[in-house]
């Protein structure tokens, strides 16, 4: 596995255990899911949100929509087509969106970036390729402060054999000529 060579204090530093995601994974496998009998009311929207559409009766929460709705775009400076976390209201009417405009420069960048490699990630899955994976992993930017672009390209190569048939399969390898096509 890849991983952070130049910077051996971080790891000490934060207490970050090499193997952690892979032993998370190995144990994920093997437990068995038990579903407690107990009926106690959870944070969760869901009910409420059903509620509200079924009794009119209205709830307001944030909730993951696409950024246009009803033609209009709920975030002015982040891409139409992108998914965003605004206000919502939920009535007899269904789940309505309510439009929030233009986010400050700063924050509409930093989201920006994130928006970048979920797209990327989208497009390997639509079109089969391998190539907007390593491209999605380089954009990142923790990815990409901490590992150069050979490393990136092996740590991603490592990750989609490690979860085997959990992902659809991606065609194509990397080269420098692929990666700096687009």
């Amino acid at each position: 596995m890849v991983h952070q060579d130049h910077r051996p204090e971080l790891i000490e530093r934060f207490n970050i255990p090499l193997d952690e995601y892979i032993a998370r994974s190995e144990k994920a496998e093997a437990d068995t899911w038990e579903v407690p009998a107990v009926h106690e009311r959870s944070y969760e929207y869901g009910a409420d949100i059903i509620r509200a559409c079924e009794t009119g009766e209205r709830f307001r929460f944030n909730g993951n929509v696409p950024n246009t709705y009803d033609g209009v775009q709920l975030i002015d400076n982040l891409p139409a087509d992108c998914c965003v976390e605004v206000p919502c209201i939920a009535s007899s009417r269904g789940i309505e969106p309510q439009r929030v405009g233009a986010l400050p420069r700063q924050l509409a960048a930093l989201i920006q970036t994130n928006v970048n490699v979920q797209g990327l990630t989208v497009e390997a899955v639509l079109t089969g390729r391998r190539e907007p994976v390593y491209h999605a992993a380089m954009l990142d930017p923790h990815t990409a402060a901490e590992l150069p672009l050979d490393d990136i390209t092996r740590l991603v190569d490592e990750l989609l054999k490690a979860h085997g048939d959990a992902i659809p399969p991606l065609c194509g390898t990397a080269t420098r000529d692929s990666l700096s096509s687009r």
